[in-house]
C-alpha cells in the first residue's frame, strides 16, 4: 500500500461507493463486495438523441435590434418577451450519454465465507491504475483486480486464489437500454448489443448502437454456459476480457467486427503483457507528478479520512490532500486521452443514471462544467489530455456557424449554454439560463490556454488561431454600442445563470440585459488574444487594427455600491445572493485580468464578492462553487480561505469514493448526484496553491496553508512551457528548479522577493531560499 490509494474494508454497497476505471474511451465503476461484484460499464460516445435540422431564421439583426431598443429604454418585460419569442427554440432531439451495462460476478456459494476472523479488503492503487479485492476466510484467500487498458482498448481482470480450484463463479451481463442482448456464442464467450435510447431528452428511437464481446480464459478447473452466464467451476485463475465499440460517426460495418480484432490482439499477448503494457502507458502521464504535503492517515481507510477530515478540519492528514489531487489527475488521464474520441461530460466518461433521467442530461454543460473539467489538465502536467476538448471545440466551431446565421445573421460562429455529440449550438430551451450568448467562446479559451501553456506555434497556427478569430468574426458583428457611453457590448443574454432585480419594482425578477460581465470578460480575453496572434504570425495587419479599435471600446470591470465586482454593465440587485454560480469570477480565474499586484482595488471587490456569496446562510452549496471558492481565494493569495473551500469539497461534497457531488435540491437534483467538475476543480485548487503562473510570472507557493506547512511538489507546469519542482520548510521557500522548453523572459516569485531572468530551450534553473539563481 502507498500513500496515493484509496482503500476501504467494507463492501460497496452502490455505485456512489464503488471505484471508477477507465481507459479514456470506456469506463467501470467497480462495486466489490465478499461473494459479489459489480461492474458499472459506460462509453462516452454511446449516446442518445440524433442531428435535428435548425430552425429557420425568423428575425435575425433587425429583431436584435428591437429587443435591444428596449433592454436599453429599461423595458425589460418586453425585451425579454420578443427574447422568448425569437431566440428560444423548442426542445429536440438532444440526448444524453448512457450507462452501457453492468457485468456481474456472483462468487459459488461454496466459496468460503469470511467466518470468524475473516477480513475483506477493496482498492484502487492510483500508481498503477489497478482496481483490486481481497477476501480471506477459512483459511483461504481469493484475489481480484480489474483495469482498463488504453494501450490495448479494453478492460480485463484476473481472478485467483491462493489454494488449488479456488475460483468458482458465475458471469453475467444486465442491459441499460430497452434494446440490451447478451447471448453467449460458446462456452467462453458472451456477445452484447444494445442501442442508447430513451424518453425524456429524445423520441425514444435515436442513439448510437454499441456491440461488445467478454472473453473468459481459465487455468484449470472448468467453464460452461447456461442461460445466458458463464459458470465457472474449481479453476485455480480466470482471466476477464471486455471489449466494446459503437457505430458513432461511423457509415461503415466495420464497427462491428473491430471487438474481434481487439480480443484476439489481447488474447495473444497474454494476460501479464497486457497488464504490463497498460501500467506502462498509464505511467507515462501519472508519473510526470510526485507531491507530498506531509504525513498522511494512509494507514485509515480512505471514508474513515474523509470523516476525519470533517470533524477536525485536516490538519493531521495533509496528504489526504495530495491524495485527491493525484485522483484528479488518475481521473484525466483515465477519461481523457490524446486520442479520445470525445473529451469528459458533465459524469467524466462514468454514468450512474441519475443525469440521464433528470432534466440536467449527462452533457456538455457550457457555463463552467465542462470548462472546470478541464482547468487542472496544463498545471498537472496533462497537456495531451486537453486534446479531445479542443477537437470537440472545433467541431463546434463549423456547427456554430449555422447558428450564427440562422439566429442572428452575424459572420462567424457561436455556441451557448451546453451541448451535445449532435452539433447542438442553439440557446437552451429557457431563456432564463439558456441565452447565455459566449457559452461557446468560454469553452474555446481552452485553446488559448493550451496554448499558453505549450508555446506550439503549430498548434497556434492551424487549430487556435483560426477558430479564435472565426469566433471574432461573430462578436464584432454581433456587438453593438451602448446608447449613453458608446461601450461595445454583447446582449441580450445573461449571467449564467443568475437573476438580478432590475430597480424597477414592476418588472420583477429579470435574466436578460446587455453587457453582462461575464461576456465582457470573454471577449476581452478573445480580442487581445486574437490581437496578439496575429501579431506573432505576421498577418492580418488590417484585422488586427480593426480588433485594437473595439478592444478600446469595451466596458471596464466595474465595482458595485456594496464593494463587489459588479456581475452585469448596470448595479442591479441580486435575487439570490446565495446562487451557486460565480461566472464573472473568471477575471479571477482562470484568466488574470484582476491580480493582486496589478489590480489591488479589483481584487479587493473580488474578495468582497467571494465572502459576500459564502456568507449567505442559503448558499447554494455544490460541488463547482466550493472549488471556484477555493481558485478564487487562491489567486487572492489567502491560502487558509483557499485551504477552507477545498477541505470542505473533500469531506463535505464528496462520496466514500471522493467523486464529488452536487446536492439534492439544488438546480433540479433529485438526491447527491455525482458530477465530475468538482474533482477536477479541486485538483485545480491545490495546483494553484502552490503554484501559479501568468503573463510570464510564476508565483511560487502563492497560497500556502499552515497545514501545508512542509512539502514538496515537481512537475508542475507554468505557463511559457515551464516545469516546476518545489521544496519548503515551516512555511518557507527551501528550492525551486524550474525546467524550460521554450525561450522568453520569466519572472519567478516568492513573496515579495523576485527575480527576471531570460530563459533558454532546454535549460534547467535552480532557485535558493531567496529566490536567487544558484
Amino acid at each position: 500500500m502507498n500513500d496515493f490509494t484509496l482503500w476501504y474494508s467494507t463492501p460497496a454497497a452502490d455505485w456512489s461507493q464503488g471505484l471508477p476505471l477507465g481507459n479514456g474511451r470506456i469506463g467501470a465503476v467497480v462495486m466489490a463486495a465478499p461473494h459479489r461484484e459489480v461492474w458499472s460499464l459506460s462509453e462516452v460516445t454511446f449516446w442518445s438523441g440524433q442531428i435535428d435540422l435548425e430552425p429557420p431564421s425568423v428575425g435575425g439583426k433587425a429583431t436584435l435590434e428591437e429587443m435591444r431598443r428596449h433592454f436599453f429604454s429599461g423595458n425589460y418585460n418586453e425585451g425579454d418577451r420578443l427574447a422568448k419569442q425569437h431566440l428560444q427554440p423548442q426542445k429536440q432531439n438532444f440526448g444524453t450519454n448512457l450507462g452501457l451495462c453492468e457485468v456481474v460476478i456472483d462468487f459459488a456459494e461454496e466459496s468460503p465465507d469470511l467466518g470468524e476472523g475473516g477480513r475483506f479488503r477493496r482498492e484502487l492503487d492510483l500508481t498503477c491504475a489497478v482496481a483490486g479485492a481481497v477476501r480471506e476466510g477459512d483459511g483461504t484467500k481469493l484475489y481480484r483486480e480489474v483495469f482498463a487498458s488504453h494501450a490495448d482498448d479494453l478492460v480485463a481482470s484476473r481472478i485467483w486464489s491462493d489454494v488449488p480450484g479456488g475460483v468458482s463463479f458465475t458471469l453475467g451481463l444486465k442491459g441499460g437500454t430497452e434494446s440490451f442482448k447478451a447471448v453467449a456464442l460458446d462456452d467462453t464467450t458472451l456477445e452484447f448489443q444494445g442501442q442508447a435510447t430513451e424518453n425524456v431528452h429524445s423520441n425514444g428511437t435515436c442513439g448510437v448502437w454499441a456491440k461488445g464481446l467478454m472473453k473468459v480464459v481459465v487455468t484449470g478447473g472448468g467453464i460452461a454456459r447456461k442461460d445466458g452466464q458463464l459458470i465457472i467451476t474449481r479453476a485455480d485463475e480466470a482471466r476477464i476480457y471486455l471489449t466494446v465499440s459503437t457505430d458513432y460517426r461511423r457509415t461503415d460495418s466495420d464497427w462491428e467486427t473491430e471487438n474481434d480484432y481487439t480480443l484476439v490482439k489481447a488474447l495473444n499477448k497474454g494476460y501479464a503483457l497486457v497488464r504490463e503494457d497498460h501500467v506502462r502507458d498509464y505511467s507515462e502521464q501519472y508519473d510526470k507528478v510526485d507531491i507530498q504535503l506531509g504525513k498522511g492517515k494512509s494507514g485509515l481507510s480512505t471514508d474513515q479520512r474523509i470523516r476525519i477530515l470533517e470533524q477536525s478540519g485536516g490538519d493531521e492528514d495533509p496528504q489526504l490532500f495530495a491524495l485527491f489531487l493525484q485522483y484528479g489527475r488518475y481521473l484525466t488521464i483515465a477519461g481523457s486521452r490524446e486520442n479520445s474520441p470525445l473529451p469528459l461530460h458533465l459524469q467524466g466518461i462514468w454514468n450512474d443514471g441519475e443525469a440521464c433521467r433528470m432534466g440536467w442530461s449527462c452533457d456538455y454543460h457550457l457555463d463552467v462544467n465542462t470548462q472546470m473539467n478541464y482547468y487542472p489538465t496544463e498545471i498537472a502536467n496533462l497537456g495531451e489530455s486537453h486534446l479531445p476538448l479542443l477537437r470537440y471545440v472545433e467541431d463546434l466551431a463549423q456547427a456554430g456557424r449555422s447558428t450564427a446565421r440562422n439566429l442572428y445573421d452575424c459572420d462567424g460562429w457561436v455556441a451557448h449554454v451546453f451541448s451535445n455529440v449532435w452539433g447542438f449550438t442553439l440557446p437552451g430551451w429557457e431563456t432564463s439560463w439558456g441565452l447565455n450568448v459566449t457559452g461557446g467562446l468560454w469553452l474555446a479559451t481552452h485553446l488559448i490556454e493550451h496554448y499558453e501553456y505549450s508555446q506550439d506555434s503549430v498548434f497556434l497556427e492551424s487549430v487556435a488561431y483560426p477558430v479564435l478569430k472565426e469566433s471574432t468574426a461573430f462578436y464584432l458583428d454581433y456587438m453593438c454600442a451602448h446608447p449613453d457611453n458608446g461601450w461595445l457590448v454583447t446582449g441580450p443574454s445573461n449571467s449564467p445563470e443568475n437573476h438580478f432585480y432590475s430597480g424597477n419594482p414592476e418588472d420583477g425578477v429579470q435574466q436578460l440585459s446587455m453587457g453582462s460581465t461575464m461576456d465582457q470578460i470573454l471577449v476581452r480575453r478573445l480580442f487581445e488574444f486574437c490581437l496578439t496572434s496575429a501579431r506573432l504570425l505576421d498577418r492580418d495587419e488590417d484585422w488586427g487594427r480593426k480588433l485594437e479599435e473595439a478592444i478600446s471600446k469595451l466596458p471596464p470591470l466595474q465595482i458595485g455600491k456594496k464593494g463587489q465586482l459588479q456581475e452585469w454593465l448596470e448595479d442591479y440587485e441580486e435575487v439570490q445572493p446565495e446562487h451557486r454560480h460565480l461566472s464573472h469570477m473568471y477575471a479571477l480565474y482562470p484568466d488574470s485580468q484582476i491580480t493582486p499586484e496589478r489590480t489591488p482595488e479589483l481584487s479587493a471587490a473580488a474578495r468582497v464578492t467571494l465572502e459576500n456569496r459564502m456568507l449567505q446562510e442559503g448558499l447554494e452549496d455544490v460541488e463547482f462553487t466550493a472549488a471556484l471558492f477555493g481558485l478564487g481565494f487562491a489567486r487572492l493569495h489567502d491560502g487558509e480561505m483557499a485551504y477552507k473551500h477545498i477541505s470542505h469539497l473533500i469531506s463535505g461534497l464528496c462520496f466514500d469514493n471522493l467523486f464529488t457531488y452536487s446536492k439534492s435540491g439544488i438546480a433540479g437534483a433529485e438526491s447527491n448526484i455525482f458530477v465530475i467538475d468538482g474533482n477536477f476543480g479541486g485538483t485545480a485548487v491545490i495546483a494553484e496553491m502552490l503554484l501559479q503562473s501568468y503573463e510570464g510570472e510564476i508565483h511560487l507557493l502563492p497560497a500556502l496553508p499552515q497545514a501545508w506547512s512542509t512539502g514538496s511538489v515537481s512537475g508542475l507546469r507554468a505557463k511559457g512551457n515551464a516545469e516546476v519542482d518545489i521544496v519548503w520548510e515551516n512555511g518557507q521557500l527551501t528550492e525551486a528548479v524550474i525546467r524550460t522548453f521554450s525561450p522568453g523572459k520569466l519572472t519567478v516569485c516568492w513573496g515579495d522577493q523576485r527575480t527576471t531572468w531570460q530563459a533558454e530551450t532546454g535549460e534547467i534553473y535552480r532557485f535558493n531560499t531567496r529566490v536567487e539563481q544558484v
